[in-house]
């Protein structure tokens, strides 16, 4: 992945594409912030909206930077990352698809953010979504059950990184993508989950707190016990999803939400 320095970040915001597209054909849109939004509550947002491409590797904002827009990951993953004062970097959160970037009422980035693949967001500007947002119910609600959900995921992502085994925490990573997958794709998990996955092995590896040889270690050993199919090293198929709740240490229904 390009390493981007913060001297650069005018540079590439000037660099990022514009990418035109519609609400009603927009993925996410059964998932989003707008997921709720009626008609004209949809052409109030679609006034203040613009979307953004960003490459793999490209600096969306720095830590501590104004952020003067708050959108959805509508295509692509991003990656949370907090430095510390030594200069040592860790990864704290990964943005998915119809994943929230941003928090009304705070004006800095509490993160940096970079886009980990090539990323497309629908963001909005800042204030006017603010004020949107208080008087337009829909969308108050659900930004509250997306805080909430984003919440519980970081407790048991937790759980992942204090408790599991390397086999556990690669099943569990597996686990969120393809359930993400299935949900933006309107797919039931009875049938096998086929994806690319979005992350390099050393990002994994990052994400995860494993070294690289660890990951793909353990990536072959659930291909060679059956428990996922590899053509190349990013395309995946789940044959069994319950299996893979197995091998990644959850019950029924996994604990963590898609």
């Amino acid at each position: 992945m390009t390493q981007i320095k913060r001297g650069d970040h005018a540079m590439l915001n000037e660099r990022s594409l514009t990418v035109h597209q519609q609400c009603d054909d927009c993925p996410i849109r059964h998932r989003a912030v707008c997921a709720r939004c009626e008609s004209d509550e949809l052409e109030r947002l679609e006034e203040i909206k613009y979307y953004r491409k960003f490459e793999a590797g490209q600096m969306v904002i720095w830590s501590g930077d104004k952020m003067d827009f708050v959108g959805s990951v509508v295509s692509g993953i991003a990656s949370l990352t907090q430095t510390m004062e030594d200069g040592r970097t860790q990864m704290v959160g990964l943005l998915l698809p119809s994943d929230f970037v941003g928090r009304p009422g705070r004006d800095n980035a509490a993160y940096d953010i970079v886009a980990t693949t090539d990323l497309v967001m629908c963001c909005f500007r800042k204030t006017p979504f603010e004020n949107m947002m208080m008087r337009t119910p829909h969308i108050a609600q659900r930004l509250l059950e997306m805080t909430l959900d984003e919440l519980d995921a970081a407790r048991e992502w937790m759980l992942v990184l204090g408790r599991k085994t390397a086999r556990e925490k690669i099943a569990s990573l597996l686990s969120i993508i393809a359930r993400r997958d299935a949900t933006l794709n309107m797919r039931g998990s009875d049938a096998p989950i086929v994806f690319d996955l979005p992350l390099t092995r050393e990002a994994m590896a990052d994400y995860l707190g494993l070294t690289l040889e660890t990951v793909s270690r353990q990536m072959s050993a659930l291909k060679k016990d059956g428990v996922i199919t590899l053509e190349g090293k990013r395309h995946v198929t789940i044959p069994d999803m319950d299996r893979l709740m197995q091998e990644a240490g959850d019950d029924a229904d996994g604990g963590m939400l898609a």
